[in-house]
């Protein structure tokens, strides 16, 4: 029962901001392709944990001395490129093969709702995941406000990282030859968004820690600065695309 517990609180926030998302497609996309990529997203989870694990040996493997000498600089190089790039790159890697392959993806705007749905699906696994290590007796209660912090912390992160790399590849839904320069413009962008989250999480984590107001209310304060401002540029990015759409069908 109690994993059962886990995993609705795991998905909840991932399908909250679901339908929320879908609700942006003008023209919905089937429930068999929502499904299915929001379950390679799950896999591209999977796919990330693998290679970050082996990223992190090799560092630690060779360049231990390195990392004990400049330890900001390797500090740097696992939140944006061992963490974050490659969380971005697995979340693309799936729609990639697998959304803009597909019949189904024939407009601009399924670039945003496919990357957000698989980065939602890979946000659920990790959620799940987290949840799965809760060791006490007030199980619902912390699983409950565990979900609530992921729900506008990790989850929605998630969303905006993927959702910018999904508004450079709408970009270049007509414009293919274009694909490769936007979708890396769109890559660089989400890790620097998906890094600096990482980065204020940590230092809000340690001001909590340390009793240091200043420090915690600094980097809170940046953070969600950060994440309103991805937040409204993401919807002004649909929009964009849904006119993109529109004005190419009456063409």
């Amino acid at each position: 029962m109690i994993y059962v517990i886990f995993v609705i609180f795991g998905l909840l926030p991932s399908l909250i901001w679901l339908l929320f998302y879908l609700k942006k497609d003008r023209h919905p996309e089937s429930k068999k392709m929502i499904i299915k990529m929001f379950f390679y997203g799950m896999l591209a989870a999977v796919m990330a944990f693998v290679v970050e694990v082996i990223l992190s040996e090799g560092v630690l493997f060779f360049a231990e001395g390195w990392s004990l000498t400049f330890p900001l600089l390797f500090f740097l190089i696992n939140q944006f490129v061992i963490v974050a790039l490659v969380e971005e790159v697995a979340k693309y890697f799936v729609v990639r093969k697998k959304a803009v392959v597909n019949t189904e993806y024939d407009e601009p705007v399924d670039a945003m709702i496919y990357m957000i749905i698989a980065a939602l699906g890979f946000a659920a696994l990790e959620n799940i995941l987290i949840l799965f290590t809760i060791e006490t007796p007030f199980v619902v209660k912390d699983a409950a406000l565990i979900s609530s912090f992921r729900f506008l912390g990790a989850t929605f992160l998630h969303a905006l990282a993927s959702g910018t790399i999904g508004y450079f590849l709408g970009l270049s839904f007509y414009n293919k030859e274009k694909r490769v320069r936007l979708v890396w413009g769109g890559m660089i962008l989400a890790t620097v968004l998906h890094g600096l989250f990482n980065i204020s999480i940590i230092i809000i984590e340690k001001g909590l820690l340390e009793e240091n107001m200043t420090l915690f209310l600094f980097a809170f304060i940046f953070l969600i600065a950060m994440m309103a401002t991805v937040s409204l540029a993401i919807a002004r990015g649909f929009h964009q695309l849904n006119r993109l759409g529109t004005i190419f069908n009456k063409e």
